[in-house]
């Protein structure tokens, strides 16, 4: 993993991204190279003359390959899974070549010219990554991760390593006091014979995690500069998690993690530029979804006969704890809530009518909150508003969770797009994790990232309830 503009990106996956960027620029070349070839029998094209055009279709291209979460860090679900999501990637970017190439004549090619060049860019796409997952999944290339710890953050991290996809690889554990319980197993436990420097040369560690569950006793202070010394990258189990897996692991979060570590800091001229992005992107989105806001309109209203409100309002607590009323398209029967008791929403929930439960899957029922962004109250990204009567009952529960109301709550925000659809507190601790991890990493540059990827959400129906 490496650190891009505050946020952490799998080396490998953007590697595979510039690759990608080179195929798909070239496949422009190729696919004009190829036509001249079949027409004329030789080759008649300028460099120059090509490189808009080859860039045109590699921004797009890219574009709609990140909106689908080609280059997620866990997104690989198999053969099957990578094809198609290639493929709808082709058949959106056939879309929107045709309405640029419509809008600025200039770019365009010949039919033929563009035919050839996007199958070679798909062929070349498809081949590069079963080359790249092929590689990337040998033990030889991933990263040698040696844990001081045998307790409840090594277990955390065993786990991660299990999954297979984290592209790290943990030779052992070590006891480095008695007095931790293990909770790796005790095949995995490795002996220092003589010290810590030479066990890592020999494992040819490339980073050791300080990953104790109480690093007050038996703290290995000399062994471990000697091996930064030596090279071998340090890390605390709180960086390492935070790193791999894109939240904060809230167990593990003490103040003094918070008061001194990179990050949680105040928004200053970034909230100039977070809120021009927020009036920017909601007036183009109300520009281009207006006809299905219409929509949805008329379905409600012919759903109900003509009765109860289209719109829904309820209060949410925002930026600072402050209360705001959030508006939405009605989804649920009126008086879903009997006795005004605040319930939350359940998979398969009896409440939601038939047009209420096309808006949630196809998240149109959130299309109203564009005016909840203008109106400052929301941002377009950030967590996700609760109402008060849960805020109440988490903050008791979950501790440090009144910090997601340290940023404005917003339409979509990186939980949203990493965990499903939360309903219990145990799914609101697991959310905060996430949104810790924004909060703490806020760039204007991963506001774009999860902007992006949320279309990747919508087209396949995470996370709605």
């Amino acid at each position: 993993m490496m650190r891009l503009l505050r946020h952490y990106i799998s080396q490998a996956l953007l590697t595979l991204l510039g690759v990608e960027a080179l195929s798909l620029f070239g496949s422009i070349y190729l696919g004009r190279a190829l036509h001249f070839m079949l027409i004329q029998g030789k080759v008649g094209l300028r460099v120059d003359e090509m490189i808009p055009s080859a860039s045109a279709f590699m921004f797009v291209m890219l574009t709609i390959m990140i909106s689908l979460g080609l280059y997620e860090r866990n997104f690989w679900s198999g053969k099957g899974e990578m094809l198609l999501r290639v493929g709808v990637s082709f058949l959106f970017g056939l879309f929107a070549m045709t309405l640029l190439y419509y809008l600025v004549p200039d770019l365009a090619l010949g039919r033929g010219e563009f035919s050839l060049a996007i199958g070679i860019a798909f062929l070349s796409v498809l081949s590069l990554r079963f080359i790249f997952f092929k590689i990337t999944r040998h033990d030889q290339l991933k990263q040698r991760v040696l844990v001081l710890g045998v307790g409840e953050h090594a277990a955390e991290i065993e786990a991660l390593q299990q999954q297979g996809t984290m592209g790290f690889l943990v030779p052992g554990y070590i006891q480095v006091h008695e007095h931790e319980t293990p909770r790796v197993p005790a095949g995995r436990m490795l002996q220092v014979t003589s010290n810590l420097a030479n066990l890592a040369d020999e494992l040819r560690v490339d980073e050791i995690v300080v990953a104790m569950d109480d690093r007050r006793k038996g703290f290995p202070i000399d062994e471990i500069l000697s091996c930064k010394i030596n090279g071998v990258a340090i890390s605390h189990f709180l960086g390492f998690f935070e790193r791999q897996t894109g939240k904060v692991q809230l167990e593990a979060l003490r103040p003094s993690s918070i008061i001194f570590a990179e990050g949680f800091q105040g928004m200053g001229l970034r909230s100039t530029v977070k809120r021009m992005f927020d009036v920017t992107v909601s007036l183009l989105l109300l520009a281009l979804t207006w006809p299905l806001m219409l929509v949805a309109v008329l379905a409600i209203w012919l759903e109900s006969g003509g009765h109860g409100p289209i719109l829904y309002r309820q209060s949410r607590v925002g930026f600072k704890d402050r209360l705001f009323e959030v508006i939405k398209f009605r989804s649920m029967v009126v008086g879903a809530e009997k006795g005004g008791k605040a319930v939350w929403a359940q998979k398969n929930d009896s409440r939601i009518t038939r047009v209420g439960a096309v808006l949630r899957e196809t998240r149109i029922d959130e299309l109203p909150q564009l005016f909840n962004v203008l109106r400052g109250d929301m941002s377009f990204v950030g967590p996700r508003p609760e109402r008060p009567q849960f805020v109440a009952d988490l903050r008791r529960g979950i501790p440090c969770y009144s910090m997601r109301h340290m940023v404005k709550p917003g339409i979509t925000g990186w939980a949203q797009i990493c965990y499903p659809y939360g309903a219990s507190e145990k799914d609101a601790r697991e959310k905060l994790q996430y949104d810790l991890y924004y909060i703490k990493n806020y760039s204007f540059f991963f506001d774009v990232v999860i902007l992006l990827q949320t279309v990747h959400t919508i087209l396949w129906g995470r996370g709605a309830r």
